[in-house]
């Protein structure tokens, strides 16, 4: 007698789509094929996260206030990347990538991230 096995794909609970500008570019996918491959890797599991256990907190992701949530993402060589995202209805649209040199988000980061939240969300 055969025994069927019922596989269940968990589904995203917040899928990720990329910014895109008025020129068709998408800043945020650019950076991250960018970045080396193991660096992608992180980035990438790091947005899987989100999608699949959003609402989710610390350490992989955190509130930047107004509307601005970031995915907090280790990487090679003790560097820190972050991708700044807002929720547009059931997407999180990923607004900004960059690798972190200071403690806090500089306000230029925060201030590109906002000015493309406007535009979306």
């Amino acid at each position: 007698m055969a025994h069927w096995k019922l596989i269940v794909k968990p589904t995203k609970k917040l899928p990720a789509f990329f910014y895109e500008n008025a020129r068709g570019v998408q800043p945020v996918r650019e950076w991250i094929l960018g970045l080396t491959w193991d660096d992608r890797k992180l980035i990438g599991r790091g947005l899987q996260m989100v999608e699949f256990g959003w609402p989710l907190g610390m350490p992989y992701c955190r509130s930047l206030g107004a509307g601005l949530w970031e995915v907090r993402v280790n990487l090679t060589d003790g560097k820190i990347g972050r991708v700044i995202f807002c929720v547009s209805g059931q997407r999180m649209v990923l607004l900004h990538g960059f690798v972190k040199k200071t403690q806090e988000t500089p306000q230029q980061d925060l201030l590109l991230a906002r000015k493309r939240m406007k535009e979306v969300c």
